[in-house]
């Protein structure tokens, strides 16, 4: 539908939006716009699904119209505030992959573990499993590879490093991501509300636990 300050607006269907954009941060500044948006009565949509670089809104009425108003929205910068929620998660660093990751990072796994507890993360987006967040905050030069080979079985609770991501297993499930921990945190939880502890937005401190 047209290209608007580096976002590009186009049609998924008959009754959703994709929203294309630069990188993380500009799809973080238009999550918070819309669901801002969404929360004033300003945008119509069933669903605002934010992802590594788009921004998903599912059952919007009136795509066309939506796409017009949307292009003529100036998302805020994101920024890190005292009113952002922020989650302390409670971390034992004893992840089978630490070595590798030091051997990555050029660090001692002693480093590691001070540079993930000094890091303040944020949730980017959420996907691969209910309650799974991409956590962001990592200098790009920390990305590190996905094993060559996924684990059949990756515990629940297990803190773990993909790219540029970190990122934590609500549940038990197949995995590459390099394990450097472990938590006893419940992430999801179908009876609370909301059910998912870690959303978009959402600050993160891996604190020693």
């Amino acid at each position: 539908m047209g290209e608007y300050g580096g976002m590009r607006i186009r049609p998924v269907g008959r009754h959703a939006l994709l929203l294309d954009c630069d990188d993380p941060g500009q799809v973080e500044q238009w999550r918070a716009e819309l669901w801002r948006r969404r929360a004033a009565g300003e945008l119509s949509a069933a669903e605002i699904v934010p992802a590594a670089g788009t921004v998903l809104l599912d059952g919007v009425p009136d795509p066309e119209a939506t796409a017009a108003r949307i292009a003529g929205w100036t998302p805020d910068p994101v920024t890190t505030t005292a009113t952002a929620a922020t989650v302390e998660v409670p971390t034992v660093y004893d992840g089978e992959d630490l070595p590798l990751v030091a051997a990555y990072w050029r660090l001692t796994v002693p480093q590691v573990v001070q540079r993930l507890r000094e890091t303040e993360f944020r949730v980017a987006f959420c996907g691969f499993a209910p309650g799974f967040g991409y956590l962001t905050g990592l200098p790009p030069q920390y990305a590190v590879p996905r094993l060559p080979t996924p684990r059949p079985r990756v515990p629940a609770g297990s803190v773990a490093l993909a790219g540029p991501y970190a990122g934590i297993y609500p549940t038990a499930s197949p995995g590459g991501w390099l394990l450097v921990g472990r938590t006893t945190l419940t992430l999801f939880d179908v009876s609370a509300d909301p059910p998912a502890i870690l959303t978009p937005g959402t600050r993160v401190r891996l604190v020693t636990g």
